[in-house]
């Protein structure tokens, strides 16, 4: 199977986690209708905040939240990548990324391995490394579509993590994200554009809905781009879901037209996975 239907659910996420998953879960249904694979926001269950991050943390056995999306999966036959939680794991809290099949089974997991702390004078200052931990853990899940990379937000902002997981055989790279009203609008489309193009592959990047009563604005803007760099579905800033088919055969044929990836000088440099 080379084409596959995506769904990016655009949340508005607000300080309740039972409405976050009861508006994930209608939005799950909705787009299961027409899509093989959903994917949600950073931080889909929680405000974007340190104190909240700590509020809303779940262990990964018995959470609350996975298991309602493990179900949603199941009843739907559908893969979700439920965006990200705050995970907790003794006294630690990472941001977690999960990938479930069509079974509601665990897949893959990815916890933030680059942890946004910014200072952009007289705009924007936040520090996730006060409360989270960074992962340390690269992560290439294998699907029925072929291989798909996950990375989380920040993530995306260090092209070496992108190429680590496309030499080990990605064809998408999913990135859930909550950039903001400073970086987003300078940067997201870029970023998304370039990774896509430097890897040649498809770059997927899920964000919550801009929600102007949190403390934290997000950017919105979830977004599809392809092998050629282009951009093929792009949100606006409210809620809403985006569809968009892909084709996997597309990265055959860049690849050969535009060779880059053969035509890399490991002679003389490499990126290498430790």
């Amino acid at each position: 199977m080379t084409k596959i239907k995506l769904a990016l659910c655009q949340i508005n996420v607000i300080d309740d986690k039972d409405a976050n998953l009861e508006n994930a879960r209608l939005m799950i249904n909705k787009a299961s209708q027409k899509s093989d694979f959903i994917v949600l926001p950073e931080m889909f269950n929680c405000p974007y905040s340190n104190d909240k991050f700590i509020e809303y943390c779940e262990e990964e056995k018995g959470s609350y939240t996975l298991d309602k999306i493990s179900s949603l999966a199941f009843e739907n036959n559908v893969y979700i990548l439920a965006g990200s939680i705050p995970e907790k794991e003794d006294d630690k809290l990472f941001n977690t990324s999960y990938l479930f099949d069509r079974q509601g089974k665990i897949i893959a997991k990815h916890r933030k391995m680059h942890l946004f702390d910014i200072d952009v004078k007289d705009k924007i200052t936040f520090k996730e490394s006060d409360v989270l931990t960074a992962g340390n853990e690269f992560t290439i899940a294998d699907t029925e579509f072929g291989k798909v990379g996950i990375g989380i937000c920040y993530d995306i902002r260090f092209p070496e993590l992108a190429r680590i997981m496309t030499e080990n055989g990605a064809l998408i790279l999913f990135y859930p994200g909550a950039f903001n009203m400073t970086t987003g609008p300078a940067h997201w489309q870029l970023l998304f554009r370039s990774r896509a193009l430097d890897n040649q592959v498809y770059c997927v990047g899920v964000a919550p809905a801009l929600n102007k009563d949190a403390s934290y604005h997000s950017y919105g803007h979830s977004i599809v781009t392809s092998p050629w760099g282009e951009v093929l579905a792009e949100a606006g800033q409210k809620e809403e879901i985006i569809f968009c088919e892909i084709d996997l055969s597309e990265i055959k044929k860049v690849r050969e037209e535009l060779p880059l990836l053969k035509n890399k000088r490991e002679d003389l440099y490499k990126v290498i996975e430790k």
